[in-house]
Order: structure tokens, then sequence, then C-alpha cells
């Protein structure tokens, strides 16, 4: 099932280059419009859309490109500014909107941006559907346009942001207060930067704020998630109780404990998992992780009596199996959490909310309450290539990877696959020896090259 325009994550790219270009972005515009029944208008009810962004420079160009489609079509649209991804997919149930839209291209540098798409249930399109949306894009669309008097309205939504910090705040227990807790954020320069604080003051905490001064250029700049090292820096410095970092669009979350060192994603899936496995709360006692999932996860949560079903790579497919399991909990260790009974998509800021909850109870240090389990070695790297010729459909390549799956038998794993936002080959691989895993991911890079 080759995409020409869609990844693991909406559409993402460079920007003024294929396929993040304004003129595509007024197609996609006029193509999502016209797939969710734009040209349907039926008596007094108008289709709509919400659209928002994160606070790269490049979102002027892609925010009203997209604008246009969806009016020329005959859909209203909502602009609702710099919030984070999770924001959108709230509103759009909230306003009852038919279609969502995120500009942003996540925990990329500023010079990429993308579009994530999400149905009037907040949740993000199928691969069928996406295959659906790209032809039309391709195809000749123009007998869809709206009449003179049948075009969109455009409107900005004032309280955009207000609501989307109310509907995090209600995700915290009514009974507790993070009064006490020094926190240290990490916005990212992203679309955050204006919410994040507030709503851990307004909890109680006292706050300290880095990537909080966006200026187009600095998004995921040595800062927010997939850049912690500041963080780190900073909870030492101010002597925090933890340290909390965003990406870009605010849908993943890292923590950094008192010590200063940053917690993987699956500490805190296995954090949360348990509290909601004691509270009676974890539907099916089963938490969907991916294929990155480090391998002492789900050995720990088997331990403590839970399930876990793993996925290919990306916060969609968890969602998925979410939807088709009938789970309520599922993350990836890259930071993306998914609390169904909250949100249809990650959410970093109530991700954070069930650690703090959870530290607010426990009254212990945060390096005590994540410390659940020794994680197996792994590494990561990272080889590019041209886009073009995908390397992994290489049978001498698959037979070779087959081979060494076999030297590290059932304490180990090898994990080789395509980015679905990079042209990148990303090389996983997990053991008991650090050594050992090295040197099998050193030959699976240089067989790939």
């Amino acid at each position: 099932m080759n995409k020409k325009y869609f990844g693991t994550d909406g559409i993402r790219g460079t920007v003024n280059k294929f396929p993040m270009t304004a003129e595509i972005a007024l197609k996609i515009g006029m193509a999502v419009g016209v797939k969710f029944g734009a040209q349907f208008t039926n008596g007094n009810h108008r289709h709509r859309v919400v659209i928002g962004k994160d606070t790269r420079l490049s979102g002027y160009v892609i925010e009203p490109a997209l604008t246009a489609g969806f009016a020329a079509v005959g859909m209203d649209v909502f602009l609702v500014g710099p919030v984070p991804t999770p924001a959108v997919s709230m509103l759009t149930r909230s306003l009852r909107a038919d279609i969502g839209i995120m500009i942003s291209a996540s925990h990329n540098p500023y010079y990429d941006n993308g579009i994530k798409i999400f149905d009037n249930e907040g949740h993000k399109l199928s691969d069928e559907v996406e295959l659906e949306i790209e032809k039309m894009i391709d195809g000749d669309i123009t007998a869809h346009l709206a009449t003179s008097e049948n075009l969109g309205r455009v409107k900005r939504l004032e309280d955009a942001r207000g609501r989307y910090i109310e509907f995090v705040k209600n995700s915290f227990p009514k009974d507790k207060t993070l009064s006490g807790l020094k926190i240290v954020v990490d916005c990212a320069n992203g679309s955050s930067y204006a919410m994040a604080p507030t709503i851990f003051r307004e909890l109680g905490a006292e706050v300290i704020e880095i990537g909080t001064e966006p200026n187009g250029f600095n998004i995921n700049e040595k800062c927010g998630s997939t850049h912690p090292e500041t963080l780190c820096y900073k909870v030492l410095e101010t002597k925090a109780d933890i340290g909390i970092a965003l990406d870009g669009d605010a849908d993943r979350v890292l923590i950094v404990n008192e010590q200063g060192h940053a917690v993987s994603g699956d500490k805190i899936i296995a954090l949360i998992a348990e509290k909601l496995h004691n509270e009676g709360n974890l539907k099916k006692d089963t938490v969907v992780i991916t294929q990155m999932s480090n391998l002492a996860l789900e050995n720990y949560l088997s331990y403590i009596g839970v399930s876990t079903i793993r996925t290919k790579v990306g916060d969609r497919y968890v969602l998925e199996e979410m939807k088709n399991s009938g789970c309520n909990f599922g993350g990836e260790q890259s930071g993306h959490i998914v609390l169904s009974n909250y949100s249809t998509t990650g959410d970093g800021l109530v991700a954070a909310l069930q650690v703090l909850s959870v530290v607010c109870e426990s009254k212990k240090p945060v390096s005590e309450v994540l410390n659940l389990y020794e994680a197996f070695p792994q590494v990561l790297k990272n080889i590019k290539f041209d886009g073009k010729k995908n390397p992994l459909e290489e049978k001498s390549l698959q037979e070779f990877i087959s081979e060494k799956e076999k030297t590290l038998g059932n304490e180990g794993r090898i994990l080789v696959r395509k980015s679905g936002t990079e042209n990148l080959i990303r090389v996983m691989v997990e053991g008991k020896s650090l050594e050992e895993i090295n040197k099998i991911a050193d030959e699976i890079i240089a067989k790939i090259k």
C-alpha cells in the first residue's frame, strides 16, 4: 500500500518542496472538504473544519492555503491559532466539526511542516481513507467547487486556548493539588508555550519555564522532548522536583527526574498502566504498545497482571488497535501516551498530569516513583537513504537480518524499518549484551550501505 503524500503521521516534508507546498495544501483542503461532506450541505447544517498550527513561520503559508481550499468547496473554517495537536482533536469533537486539521511537523526542525487530519470523533484517518484523499488530490476536483453563495465562512475562535486549558486540568484528580512541587517545563518553543506553564501554575505548582519564546525558527531547537539536555541541566540547577518536556505540537512528553536523568517513555507507560490497573480503570487489563517498546516493559506489565498488544510504530496504529481491541490505554517509547478516557490522540500534558498525580499520592521522589524495572540494553541507529528505492526490499538484507535475529534468540529483538516522516532507515537492536547489540546494529547499517 504505497502512498504518495501521506506518511505514518499525516503529510510531512520540507516547506516549499513536494509535498509541503501551498499548491498541494490548497488541493488537500479541497479534497478533504469534499471527502467529509462539504458538498452535501443540508438545510441549516453547515459543515465545518477546525484548523490549528504550531509556531513555525511556514504556518503562514500552509494555513491560508488550506483555508482557501476548504472554503472553496463550501466548508466553514474555524482558525484556532497555535495550539497543541490534542487541542485540535478535542475542539473538533467539542464544536461538532466534521474534520480537524493540525499544521505541524511535530518534533522536526522549523524548515519542515506537516498536515495531520482528524475525523469528527478526533481520530486520525485510516490508510484506506488517506488513499481515497490522495486520488482526489491528483484528480479533477473542480466539479465540487461551491457556488458563490455557498462558499465557506472563515472565523477565528478566540477562546480556543482557554477551552483546552480547562480540558487538561479536568484530567487531574479534583482532590489533589501540585502545591509544594517545583516543576521545570520545556515547551520546545512550540504550540504549548502559552498553555503548559499556565496549567501547572493553576494547579498549584511553582513553575520554571524554558522553550516558551517561539520566533518561528527555534521550534525543537536544542529543546523539547527530543533534546532534553537543557531540561536536565535546569532541573539540577534549580533543584526542581521534576522536569517535563513536550515536543513541538505537545502530543508527546518526556520526564526528567530530580537527579537530572531523562526517563524513557516506556517507564511512563508502565507507571500509568499500573495506576489504572490498581484503580480498576484499565480496560481489559491490557496496554497497547509498539514494536519499539523495551522487552523489560512487557515483562514488568506481565508481572503485575497486565497484558500487552504490540503494533507497528506510530501513535495512529496504537490508536487503531485500542479501538479494535477495546483498550483505553496505550503509548510509544517516544512519549506518545494515549489515554482514551480523556483524549483520542497522544496528549503530553494529560500524560504528565497522570505521572504527577502518582508523585503527589506517593510523596516519593520522581526517581523512585519511575524506577519500576531494569531496561534491556537497546541501541537505535539511523541511516539516510535517497527516498527512491527502499533498501529494506532487498532479499539479501532481509536474509541477513533474519540470521542476526537467530543469534539473539529469545533474549533480544531486531527492528529495521523505514521512517514514515523522514528519508531514514531506523535500526533498533535489543538484547542482554550492549557490546553484542551495538555490533549487530553496525553490521546491519554496513549491509544497508
